[in-house]
């Protein structure tokens, strides 16, 4: 970024306070909180759930129904973008090694550190839940299922399922991300091998991707509404009560998280010369998004456009790794959660670990990632590492009550490594524009809100 245009954006007068998108959200996390406090107070009525609860859960479900319904194309339109991008950088190939080795190691980190915890602080064994909560959930994983699921039935990636009640039978569709992620790079590989031909496709693409980033920004201003949505909600669901029951093991789950955004991941910065204020100043609006979306896929484009805009990463490598984090780099979701999630299992039931439980833990984490595909919710990690060490699936069911408070915190901090890895990696190679991570000015006067960071780069 030229010095002219940094200074021209330094003398951009900010509005007002109401008017930044940081501050509605936050704001929204208030009223979320209270009106939920509200809707528990006021209680079910002889129909269900109160009007508060149902105007909340309608709000918060509706924005991430919105979201869901994007995922798939823009999934496919970015994979396919960003692995043509990578015709542009010059060593394409050791870039692609060197993410994805960083991908495991800040994984392999976070897994032990949620080994660590889980049997420090013991959280099945101080917990005041009762086996009474304990039922198989409705979603499960196994490494048959994973490694199938990677085979695509048809070219949309699309599933349908049928459920029988008493009041007749119902079909619904659902996407699979690993199939979509899977038929993208293929599309991807191909269009490049075909060369000059191919080049209306990919410019098609192009324009395509630009135009569901648009769509993607207008969801995205409905994010201050959402949040009162999905958290009260929340709390009007689940109260503090049943929080109060998984006290222990919430504090692992949140202790661990705090541990690798605050601690792991500022001393890999360190390490690597970069500091880690300017990167927590960049990457906030991508946090921040993760945090009330619970969804890593939804906030890709938010987080390739800060990667690329705020912490200097060229666009080339930024489109192609950010991507491919989004579905497959889940510090949170995939490392601290299975890991501290299986002990809390295994203590419970009473079940004693070995050293190859301990291992398989690690490998699943680090090597199974994949499986939770960036969606709302680890319930098919989590299931993969339970079947994986023979763990009564069942043990589910104690933890989902307090999961979309968790998912909260563990989606902020998969897509803060999503930013973390490219950003240690253009380090590495030598290609990060150092004048844009470092210049507070620019940080400082870019534009976050999410009609900035949402639009397309160019």
């Amino acid at each position: 970024m030229s010095s002219t245009t940094s200074q021209v954006r330094a003398r951009k007068p900010k509005g007002p306070l109401y008017t930044n998108f940081g501050f509605q959200v936050l704001l929204a996390l208030v009223v979320g909180l209270l009106l939920g406090l509200i809707a528990r107070q006021m209680g079910p009525t002889d129909a269900g759930a109160n009007w508060l609860v149902q105007t909340l859960s309608t709000a918060g479900s509706s924005f991430v129904q919105l979201l869901r319904a994007i995922v798939p194309v823009l999934i496919f339109t970015a994979i396919v973008a960003s692995i043509a991008n990578l015709r542009e950088l010059n060593n394409a190939a050791r870039l692609v090694w060197q993410t994805l080795l960083w991908f495991a190691i800040t994984a392999l980190i976070a897994v032990l550190i949620g080994i660590a915890l889980g049997l420090i602080i013991q959280p099945g064994l101080n917990t005041a839940v009762t086996e009474a909560a304990a039922r198989a959930p409705s979603r499960t994983g196994s490494w048959l299922d994973f490694l199938t699921g990677l085979i695509p039935s048809n070219v949309l990636g699309l599933q349908a399922s049928t459920r029988i009640t008493d009041g007749g039978a119902s079909t619904s569709l659902s996407f699979n991300v690993l199939q979509i992620l899977v038929v993208s790079i293929a599309v991807g590989i191909a269009a490049l091998k075909v060369g000059d031909a191919a080049k209306p496709f990919l410019d098609f693409n192009r324009a395509f991707l630009k135009v569901i980033h648009k769509l993607l920004w207008w969801i995205i201003r409905l994010t201050p509404i959402a949040t009162v949505g999905l958290l009260g909600n929340a709390v009007a669901v689940y109260g503090w009560d049943t929080l109060a029951q998984l006290g222990w093991y919430a504090a692992a789950i949140y202790i661990g998280l705090a541990i690798v955004l605050l601690i792991v991941y500022p001393t890999l910065l360190t390490v690597h010369g970069l500091n880690p204020i300017r990167y927590f100043q960049g990457a906030w609006p991508a946090i921040q998004f993760a945090f009330v979306s619970r969804s890593s896929v939804g906030t890709m484009p938010i987080t390739e456009r800060v990667t690329e805009k705020n912490l200097g990463v060229p666009r080339e490598y930024a489109s192609f790794a950010v991507p491919l984090g989004a579905t497959t780099k889940m510090d949170g979701c995939a490392s601290i959660y299975p890991a501290i999630s299986a002990i809390f299992v295994a203590q419970f039931f009473g079940i004693q670990l070995g050293m190859q439980e301990y291992l398989l833990i690690v490998f699943v984490s680090v090597i199974g990632s994949a499986a939770t595909a960036g969606l709302t919710g680890a319930t098919v990690m989590l299931t993969l590492t339970l079947s994986t060490l023979g763990l009564p699936l069942e043990g589910v069911g104690l933890l989902l009550a307090i999961d979309p408070i968790l998912d909260m915190g563990r989606t902020a901090v998969n897509v803060a490594g999503q930013a973390l890895v490219p950003t240690i990696v253009a380090k590495r190679q030598g290609i990060l524009d150092q004048s844009v991570y470092d210049t507070v000015e620019q940080i400082e006067a870019l534009d976050t809100s999410p009609s900035a960071v949402a639009a397309p780069a160019q």
